[in-house]
């Protein structure tokens, strides 16, 4: 799942929110879309390491929500078809923040099962042993940036992300044969308790003295 807009398969209906707040329905979306947007439950399950009875479930949550359409059974014994609710080649996103009718509560839901997903795919990664920690070819990367940013920098920060949409997005093919997972979260913070803390740092204790001021160092 995404957040880019323009790509189609909005979520932010209660219905929807609420069916991918489970982490395996989020997988489910994540490898439905992995597969080009459209497969059979018997390939979904194959992914997932799971029988397609135990998914069954959780499919019918996501159609009855809006997130996946189900087609049926084209009879070649992989089961009905399910697929996004975006415009082909493209990836369903929530909607949320400013104007949103999205339910606050249950997003926040949603995006701390998807961290806790991401927590554990980094973790089986980092104990496979196979996983690349550095150079051109890395794949394993985990790191938290927090840092002021100006309107520019933060339109280069969203041209940035949608670019790392958009390579996730292509098709698998023979030169694309490595299947990967991409978590991040840009989120405003406020910055008045830093500022409470450097006013109560100016501040001098009464009673106490005002402690020499250091000498400038070169």
């Amino acid at each position: 799942m995404a957040y880019k807009r323009g790509s189609g398969g909005v979520i932010e209906g209660k219905a929807a929110l609420t069916a991918l707040v489970s982490t395996v329905r989020q997988e489910i979306v994540d490898t439905v879309e992995a597969l080009g947007g459209d497969a059979a439950v018997a390939d979904i399950a194959a992914h997932l390491g799971r029988p397609a009875d135990g998914i069954y479930y959780h499919l019918r949550r996501l159609v009855d929500g809006g997130v996946l359409r189900e087609s049926d059974d084209n009879g070649d014994g992989r089961g009905r078809r399910y697929g996004t609710t975006a415009q082909r080649g493209k990836r369903v996103h929530l909607r949320y923040g400013r104007g949103s009718r999205a339910d606050k509560a249950t997003v926040a839901r949603v995006v701390g099962g998807l961290l806790r997903t991401a927590e554990r795919d980094f973790g089986r990664a980092l104990r496979s042993g196979t996983a690349v920690g550095e150079g051109t070819l890395r794949d394993l990367w985990a790191s938290r940036l927090k840092g002021w940013v100006s309107a520019d920098d933060l339109r280069e920060i969203n041209r940035l992300l949608a670019r790392l949409s958009e390579l996730l997005q292509q098709p698998r093919d023979p030169a694309r044969d490595r299947l990967v997972t991409l978590a991040w979260m840009l989120a405003p913070i406020d910055d008045r308790p830093l500022r409470r803390d450097r006013a109560a740092a100016r501040k001098p204790r009464t009673g106490a003295a005002r402690p020499p001021r250091a000498a400038r160092t070169g």
